[in-house]
């Protein structure tokens, strides 16, 4: 895997520069977000870790802005994680918030943006407000076909697999499906994401290089890109950055 990081511009030269180096007709479809570094950027100004989940909160509007602006057509975003819950329960109860306020706050922006929110994960241990929060901001958007943002709640991707192996079995027992039918394309069907493609494009905030549970399946071909940056720190020209170092790779999924 490699460390891309961007060296220092201006930021004025910087987001002309990138702007015209994209290429339109090459953007990824699909790209997730492994949002890490809200705690660290917090401990390196001094502030509590809840200051920094607050930044990394309102910074997901404006990285819904930059990918709805270069028409990405799914966002997929890593907001809490199946191992989350190990944490401290303040912080927990802080993080379960979150959606509720997110949604509170810009729920009629993303309306206007034509935005439709998907989600992925667990909802059965989620608390009741955050559940219904994010069922009414899916309803709300449910007509929209514009950028589908997709939050991952809860969301672990060995559960979501074991989760689909134990239906597959059960469907095989059941008859309703033959072992010799089993593929990647069927299997997928059993998945969170079955309604979605695989990322064409993962990236990963605050210098960490690791997966951490998330979209181990569909991910198998995905290109990642990894930045030192914290998520709050995390702006349009890394975001463009990214989308312009993903237009310059070749993809050959196992061929020549």
């Amino acid at each position: 895997m490699l460390l891309i990081k961007l060296p220092f511009l201006n930021k004025k030269t910087a987001d002309q520069t990138i702007k015209n180096e994209l290429k339109q007709d090459n953007l990824p479809k699909h790209v997730a977000i492994i949002m890490d570094g809200n705690g660290r950027w917090a401990k390196k100004r001094g502030l509590p870790r809840f200051a920094g989940h607050k930044q990394g909160m309102d910074n997901v509007k404006n990285i819904v802005r930059v990918a709805n602006k270069n028409k990405i057509q799914i966002l997929t975003l890593y907001a809490f994680s199946t191992e989350n819950w190990k944490r401290p329960k303040s912080e927990v109860d802080y993080l379960m918030k979150l959606p509720m306020e997110f949604l509170n706050t810009y729920l009629p922006e993303l309306i206007e943006e034509n935005v439709r929110i998907q989600t992925i994960g667990d909802f059965n241990e989620l608390p009741q407000h955050t559940r219904k929060a994010v069922e009414e901001a899916v309803d709300k958007t449910s007509s929209n076909n514009g950028l589908i943002l997709n939050i991952a709640l809860n969301y672990g991707s060995r559960y979501e697999i074991i989760q689909a192996i134990k239906r597959v079995a059960t469907d095989v027992s059941s008859n309703n499906i033959a072992i010799e039918d089993i593929d990647d394309d069927l299997f997928g069907e059993y998945l969170y994401t079955k309604h979605l493609q695989d990322p064409d494009l993962l990236i990963r905030t605050s210098g960490e290089q690791r997966l951490s549970n998330f979209l181990l399946w569909q991910s198998a071909y995905t290109e990642f890109w990894f930045t030192d940056a914290f998520w709050p720190d995390f702006d349009e020209i890394l975001f463009e950055k990214a989308l312009n170092d993903y237009q310059n790779r070749k993809r050959r999924y196992g061929g020549i």
